[in-house]
This record gives C-alpha cells, sequence and structure tokens, in this order.
C-alpha cells in the first residue's frame, strides 16, 4: 500500500479528533472571557453560538466542495481558515474579532465528512467499518481531550488565550497531515447553493439573537419582536428558494416528509440536550456557594476534568453500545429509550444537585442519551428515504443538531442572566438552573412521546452492529449511506 494512502486513517482520525477538541476548548471558559473583555453574559456566549451557526451553514457547503474539487484541496482550504481564526482568536482581545475567529473556526466541521470521504476513497472495503469506528471514536475522545486541556491550561488563573494558541499548534499539525494525503480529482459536477446558506445563515442570526438579548433588550421591545418577525421572513424565503435550486443545501422535501420532519426534531432536541447539559453543569459547578447559597465554587480545571469529562469520555463506551441497541430493537426503539433517559438525567439535575456525584451521574446520563440518540438517527433516516436520498437526508439532519446545539446555547444563556443574584459578578438564582434542566426533561419527554406515537411503524431494515455503527459515522458526516445491505 502507498505510504499516502496509509496516511489516510491516522489523518482522518487527527481531522476528526481536532473538530471535536475545537468544539468544546471554549464551553467551560465562557465566564473567563465575559470577566476579561467586560461584555454581558450574552454577548460572551456567542463565541459558542456563533461557531455552532457557522458550522450548520459550512458543514454541508464544504462537503459538498470535497465533492466538486477533490476533499484533499478542500481540506487544505479548510485548515488554513481554521488556522486564521485560531490566530485572531490568540491575538485579540475585542469580542467583534474573537467572534470573527471564532467563526472562522466553525469550519472545521467541515473536516469531518471530508475525512470519511477521504477513507471512502482511499480504504478496501473490508477495512472501512473499522475504519469509520475508529473515526467516530476520535469525536469523544477529541471531546474530552479539550476538557482536559482546557483544564489543564486555565489552571491557577490562566489566560483564555491559551486555548487558541493551542489551537494554532493542532491546525498546523493537520495541515502537515493533509498534505500528505493523496491526490485526488473531484468525482461530482453541478455548484454550490451558496445563495441558500447565505439565507440559511441570515435566518438563525435573526432568530437566535433576539432569543439571547431578550432579557436586556426587553421581550416586548421592538427590536425582539422586529428580529423574530424578520426571521420568519427570511427562513420562509429560504424553503420558497430551496425549492427552486438546481442543487439545493435542503431538500424541501426534508421538510415535509413526517418522519424526516420527526428525525430532524429530535435531531433538533438531542443538540439542545447536549449544550444544556454542557453550560448548565459548567454554570452550576463553577457559582460559588458562599454567594448564591448553591454550587460548587469549582475552577475551570475542576468543572472539565471532574464534572464534564465523564460524560463526553463516556461516549467511548456509549457510541458502540447505542449501535447494538439498533441492531437489537431498531432505530425507532433506541430514539424513544434515549429522549427518556435524557429526560431522566435531566431530572435528577433539576432535583439533586448538592453533591458531586449526583451532578456527574446526572451529566453522564443525558450524555450517553445524546450518543445513543445519534447512533439511531442515521438508522431511522435511512429506513424512510430512498437510497439516493441519504446523503441529504443526514445533511439536514446534521444542520437541524448544529441548531438545536445554538438553541440550547441561547436559552441557557436567557436563563442565567435573567433577574441574576445582585453583586460584582451577577450570578443566576438557583431556580433559574433548575429551570434548565425541568425544560430538557420536559422537552426529552416529548420527543419520546412524538417518536413513539407519531413515527409511522415501517418495517426496519435489519442490521448488524458493525452496519450500525458505519451508518453512523457516515449519517453523522451528511453523506450517503450504502442501499445494500
Amino acid at each position: 500500500m502507498p505510504f499516502r494512502t496509509r496516511t489516510a486513517l491516522p489523518v482522518a482520525c487527527y481531522a476528526v479528533l481536532l473538530v471535536s477538541a475545537l468544539q468544546t476548548l471554549v464551553v467551560p471558559v465562557v465566564a473567563d472571557i465575559q470577566a476579561d473583555l467586560g461584555v454581558s453574559a450574552g454577548a460572551a456566549s456567542w463565541v459558542v453560538t456563533a461557531n455552532l451557526l457557522a458550522a450548520a451553514v459550512l458543514t454541508p457547503l464544504l462537503g459538498r466542495l470535497g465533492d466538486l474539487h477533490g476533499r484533499r484541496p478542500v481540506m487544505l482550504g479548510v485548515l488554513l481558515v481554521v488556522l486564521l481564526g485560531s490566530v485572531l482568536g490568540a491575538t485579540t482581545s475585542s469580542l467583534p474579532l474573537l467572534l470573527a475567529g471564532r467563526v472562522a473556526q466553525a469550519a472545521s466541521f467541515g473536516l469531518f465528512p471530508l475525512a470519511i470521504g477521504v477513507l471512502r476513497e482511499e480504504l478496501p472495503p473490508h477495512r472501512l467499518t473499522g475504519a469509520m469506528a475508529l473515526v467516530s471514536g476520535m469525536l469523544s475522545v477529541g471531546a474530552g481531550f479539550g476538557l482536559v486541556v482546557t483544564g489543564l491550561l486555565m489552571r491557577d488563573g490562566g489566560d483564555y488565550h491559551r486555548l487558541f494558541w493551542l489551537a494554532t499548534a493542532l491546525t498546523v499539525i493537520g495541515l502537515i497531515g493533509v498534505w500528505l494525503l493523496p491526490r485526488r480529482a473531484g468525482a461530482a459536477t453541478g455548484g454550490l447553493d451558496v445563495p441558500g446558506a447565505a439565507l440559511l445563515g441570515l435566518g438563525l442570526v435573526l432568530l437566535l439573537l433576539p432569543l439571547e438579548e431578550g432579557n436586556g433588550w426587553g421581550w416586548g421591545s421592538a427590536r425582539v419582536l422586529g428580529l423574530l418577525v424578520a426571521a420568519v421572513v427570511v427562513l420562509t424565503g429560504f424553503v420558497f428558494f430551496e425549492r427552486r435550486a438546481v442543487h439545493p443545501l435542503v431538500s424541501t422535501r426534508m421538510l415535509s416528509h413526517r418522519p424526516i420532519v420527526l428525525a430532524n426534531t429530535a435531531g433538533l432536541f438531542l443538540g439542545f440536550a447536549m449544550f444544556a447539559v454542557f453550560l448548565g453543569v459548567s454554570q452550576l459547578v463553577q457559582t460559588p456557594p458562599t454567594v448564591a447559597g448553591y454550587g460548587f465554587g469549582a475552577s475551570v480545571l475542576v468543572a472539565s476534568l471532574v464534572y464534564l469529562l465523564p460524560g463526553t469520555a463516556g461516549g467511548v463506551i456509549s457510541a458502540p453500545v447505542g449501535g447494538r441497541l439498533v441492531a437489537r430493537f431498531g432505530a425507532r426503539a433506541t430514539l424513544v429509550i434515549a429522549a427518556l433517559l435524557a429526560g431522566a438525567g435531566f431530572a435528577m439535575l433539576a432535583a439533586l444537585h448538592t453533591e458531586t456525584w449526583e451532578v456527574i451521574v446526572g451529566a453522564l446520563v443525558v450524555n450517553t442519551a445524546v450518543t445513543f440518540g445519534y447512533a439511531a438517527l442515521p438508522a431511522l433516516l435511512v429506513a424512510n428515504v430512498t437510497p439516493a436520498e441519504t446523503g441529504i437526508a443526514n445533511s439536514v439532519n446534521s444542520i437541524a443538531r448544529s441548531v438545536g446545539m445554538s438553541l440550547g446555547t441561547a436559552f441557557v444563556v436567557t436563563m442565567m442572566t435573567r433577574n441574576p443574584i445582585p453583586g460584582p459578578v451577577p450570578l443566576p438564582r438557583e431556580e433559574q438552573l433548575v429551570i434548565v434542566f425541568v425544560t430538557g426533561a420536559v422537552l426529552a419527554v416529548a420527543a419520546a412521546l412524538a417518536v413513539g406515537l407519531l413515527l409511522p411503524r415501517t418495517a426496519q431494515p435489519r442490521f448488524t452492529p458493525a452496519e450500525v455503527e458505519a451508518d453512523d459515522v457516515l449519517g453523522a458526516a451528511g453523506l450517503d449511506i450504502p442501499a445494500s445491505r
């Protein structure tokens, strides 16, 4: 096997590790960024939200670019953009420039479908399933790595700029690795739906901006109401535009076919749950009990390693377990199990959060539920669309998950900044965090009922655990799933 072909698997693993590490690096330090830049909690939260919004728009576009022009040059271009964003974040103390850096870093999400595409081009069929399962594991490993490194770099009052310098170094390593990949020509023809992506991005910004700033602007203010109306207008225009696009970013059938709508609604909830628990637990454990009457006064290091890491690291175990649940009980039943499990985790966090073990277990249960749900979604989609539609169905579901993450971030920030405890550093009241967790539990039960009662009972394809793991990776990457089973 040529040397450049042998590099495909390690480079793909590293690229996916980089994606998930960049996603989690800043989650525990939003409060530090707020304090260092002297901005509101809502403004600081955009370092997370802007990244997720940009990812929702960029990921399907970058995957399409890889099909058109070859994956290696597109991956190199993505990494150069990420490098510029990382350097910008490391050298600025301006919130607008920091947000620009985080938007540039969002291009890294495109590395996932591109890396999986490289594996499909370079590896023989008998090695592909195992390779994709290994790459899938890198999502959990990278998330855990990001949390560990964040905790270590921020100990003893560390500067958050260190995280962006680390991202810079990691991106340079990625550039070297991708440079070694084989050169392959693009296999597709056609164009990009850039106008559709622009409309989607604008509509999502118009939707999320008033949701995050509503406490400060007033929920009945002209700005909030005007932006929400504008969001409805723009997103409606996006749907009409996609109906006429030759190569649409989102197939309009995916917005009207009931099983796909339910799958995307479930993806929206799972993304919401993932970031609601990330940010809610981070805020809870870092709150000083002497001031607020609750919390643990944990440092960023303790919040990252003790409270958040078990949930992300557990994905290495829960991901293959989720695949076996799908193989044994089917995607529909697994998704219901995942939603009920998430509800139990959120309910536990709402009722029990005075002991360290209670918070760790509650967060672990929610994260495990999210992993099970992510394993079920690709199998659910492939059972309800034609083989030619699996790629676009998974791309739409990927967008839904990213939007859900953004909504989870916006909701947590809204609750954390509503009616705070007065002081030099305003802190959320305990009941505000309880509302976050109760809302997560209610949405989880609603998701379980919707999937269990409204999803049509169709003949479920029989999957082996290995096929489920492979489809999980392809589905998460927004790529076509093989029709032959």
